[in-house]
């Protein structure tokens, strides 16, 4: 009985985590109302974020100790963290500012294919048929989805794909890379670290290319930016890892599926978005490939 529960919560505290983690591109698209640019919004996002980061990697400092790790590793924290956090980061904001943020969920969807697919030409791991399968029914879906979206808004929904595909694909290349480094450092202290790597990395960015004073924007900017970083970056990233650990990698897998269908819905509530019904066929097509996989991966645990 309490393992019931205990799986159960685990299963709403994720649930949770994932509509909070999809709020995110929402908020992102509110704030472009206010003109302000892609670099300008992520840095407040980092900003905000940046003291609590600082605060888990103080308090995690002596996680796994015990564990010896040389300086080669530390210097893989800090490329995972290059491409993982701050290279998916920009790229994702990027793509927010030509497409949809329904849309840009269903890409970012993609990304347990991509870690599929970098497994079998890096780590020569083999792709089952069924999974083979689920990876040509997903992109199927993308293709359908986006079909129908460029003859809506024209050939700048391709740019903006292409920069979301490439934020799902960093992410997946990080995903892959770093997962021998988080038994050595540990979940929490190798994510502080490495989300530090990524602030750091877009402060420098902003410092070299942004055209805007950083106190020039209006309240709602900084609002926006404030619960980006706090309620769909921190918060969440909490809530992520407390229900992976009560449910398993595996189980969650599965709640993820609910990050498409939560953005679809809040972008509708508060940004008036609509789909077609060709694209939220799309949308469908895309879930049920993803649910493939991770019940594939699932049944293999």
């Amino acid at each position: 009985m309490q393992k019931a529960k205990t799986f159960w919560l685990g299963i709403g505290i994720g649930v949770l985590g994932v509509v909070l983690f999809s709020s995110k591109a929402v908020m992102v698209k509110l704030a472009y109302k206010y003109q302000v640019d892609a670099i300008s919004i992520l840095l407040l996002r980092m900003l905000f974020s940046f003291p609590f980061y600082v605060v888990i990697a103080y308090l995690y400092r002596n996680q796994n100790e015990t564990i010896s790790i040389d300086k080669k590793e530390y210097l893989w924290v800090v490329f995972f963290g290059f491409i993982g956090y701050y290279l998916a980061s920009y790229f994702d904001f990027v793509g927010l500012t030509y497409i949809k943020a329904s849309l840009e969920r269903i890409i970012l969807f993609l990304y347990p294919t991509l870690v599929l697919l970098l497994n079998k030409f890096f780590l020569k791991q083999p792709i089952t048929k069924i999974q083979t399968g689920a990876i040509v029914l997903t992109y199927f879906g993308v293709v359908l989805a986006f079909s129908e979206e460029i003859n809506i808004s024209g050939k700048e929904s391709i740019v903006g794909g292409l920069f979301i595909l490439l934020s799902a694909l960093t992410y997946a290349s990080y995903l892959v890379g770093s997962g021998w480094l988080i038994p050595k450092f540990g979940v929490m202290k190798f994510t502080a670290y490495a989300m530090l790597v990524s602030c750091f990395c877009v402060f420098i960015h902003f410092s070299i290319i942004g055209k805007t004073d950083i106190f020039s924007f209006s309240w709602q900017v900084y609002l926006l930016g404030f619960l980006i970083a706090i309620f769909a970056t921190v918060i969440p990233s909490f809530l992520v890892s407390a229900s992976i650990k009560m449910i398993s990698s595996s189980n969650f897998a599965i709640v993820a599926g609910v990050g498409p269908i939560s953005t679809i819905i809040l972008a509708a509530i508060f940004l008036n978005e609509r789909l077609t019904l060709l694209q939220l066929f799309g949308a469908l097509v895309v879930i049920t490939g993803i649910l493939l996989v991770s019940l594939k991966k699932r049944n293999k645990i």
